[in-house]
């Protein structure tokens, strides 16, 4: 199974009471296995979870802690970029060379990085200084 067709599988999952608008993630971590997750509402808005939090979420629960590649779908007319609290969530595990394919289902992609979706990242060597 490819990652988009696992981030489309997962999108049917989705719990989404309230936008009706369903996403799904997948990343692969450094072994090369893929983990999957969709995003799931909660009446107390922004309590939900995002798909891309939940695929990571999956690949740290499994012992992983690297992610090699990411794929993200929606039904959009054009592909969905990630809100900017999972862009900083794969950038605290990918590389900012890491591949990132944004999909729709009707078929429209749009390839990019880690590093183009969050440049000037804030990481670990900021705190360098902090005792």
């Amino acid at each position: 199974m490819s990652l988009l067709d696992a981030a489309r599988e997962v999108r049917e999952m989705a719990y989404v009471p309230y936008s009706r608008f369903k996403v799904g993630a997948a990343v692969r971590g450094a072994s090369g296995r893929i983990y999957a997750g969709c995003n799931v509402e909660n009446v107390a808005y922004p309590e939900g979870t995002c798909a891309e939090a939940g695929a990571i979420s999956a690949m740290v629960a499994a012992g992983e802690t690297e992610l090699i590649e990411v794929a993200v779908i929606a039904d959009s007319p054009s592909p969905v970029p990630c809100c900017g609290g999972c862009r900083q969530k794969l950038a605290e595990f990918g590389k900012p060379d890491t591949p990132v394919l944004l999909a729709t289902t009707g078929g429209a992609t749009m390839a990019t990085t880690i590093g183009e979706l969050l440049p000037g990242r804030f990481d670990a060597g900021h705190m360098s200084r902090a005792e």
